[in-house]
């Protein structure tokens, strides 16, 4: 079946964003995917600076947005990530929720790893100031296999997506804001050795481009299959990129070279899998 990633270039013009990403998501339906994935603050992406201007609760309306934009196309989609806001606390989490193409939330992942990082004694971002990190791990059956659950930052951990394999996962779907900096360096690196060593897809939908002062993301939103070839690819600018995903293609590649399960330091558990 066909997944898409989505690039987009959102910034605090809700409407525009809201706009460019239900015309993206149109396009993904009429190529016919069946699953598509926004990047990380689709709807809102602010200066780095700042606190979140336009939180919302988990069945707010975004998602509610999400839920029947997806009912209509009859498209499963990652939506990206929000600002969550969670009562009683301060700070809010930045979560990836999962609808289906019945437009019901199925799922919902918050950032567990959160980006508290300066570059050559600059000031740098810090997400911690006003996200709460999550705690949780989320993995879903699809249409196109079990599907594991991230946010940018994330990909640097691989102990993260180790986990969401020995719970199942075939695929790894990645919403992400990476700084055009470190993405030059290592989001083509990253992307692919989650997939490699984890033998699975990678859905990796990033923003691209400038988005407010001091702000700018690198983009090449891409899929990349369990061997870790990159299947599809998006130029700069917004747009999609499409691939064929599945997990006949997951069990094959597993068989062919699985590096996981000659892995000595995991938990017993592991030893107790099913073999694919």
């Amino acid at each position: 079946m066909l997944a898409a990633v989505i690039q987009m270039r959102s910034t605090t013009d809700r409407p525009a964003n809201l706009a460019q990403a239900e015309d993206l998501l149109r396009r993904a339906a009429a190529q016919g995917a069946c699953l598509a994935v926004l990047p990380e603050h689709f709807a809102f992406l602010q200066p780095e600076d700042g606190p979140p201007l336009e939180p919302e609760p988990l069945r707010g309306p975004l998602v509610k947005w999400l839920g029947r934009l997806a009912k209509e196309l009859k498209l499963w989609i990652v939506g990206g990530s929000f600002a969550r806001r969670a009562p009683g606390r301060a700070r809010v989490f930045n979560t990836s929720p999962l609808l289906d193409a019945d437009g019901e939330l199925r799922a919902w992942y918050s950032k567990v790893h959160l980006f508290d990082l300066a570059f050559g004694g600059q000031r740098g971002l810090r997400e911690s100031a006003h996200t709460q990190p999550g705690r949780g791990l989320a993995l879903v059956q699809t249409p196109l296999g079990a599907m594991g659950l991230s946010i940018c930052y994330d990909l640097r951990f691989p102990e993260l997506f180790r986990r969401l394999r020995l719970k199942g996962a075939q695929i790894l779907a990645l919403p992400a804001a990476f700084s055009k900096l470190t993405g030059q360096a290592h989001w083509e690196i990253l992307v692919r050795a989650r997939a490699v060593e984890n033998c699975c897809f990678m859905l990796a939908a990033a923003q691209e481009g400038p988005h407010a002062a001091k702000r700018e993301s690198y983009g090449r939103s891409m899929i990349v299959d369990p061997w870790g070839r990159v299947l599809a690819e998006c130029p700069p600018g917004p747009g999609l990129a499409l691939a064929q995903v599945g997990p006949k293609e997951v069990q094959r590649q597993r068989r062919r070279l699985d590096s996981t399960s000659h892995a000595r330091l995991l938990p017993a558990a592991w030893r107790k899998r099913e073999t694919v």
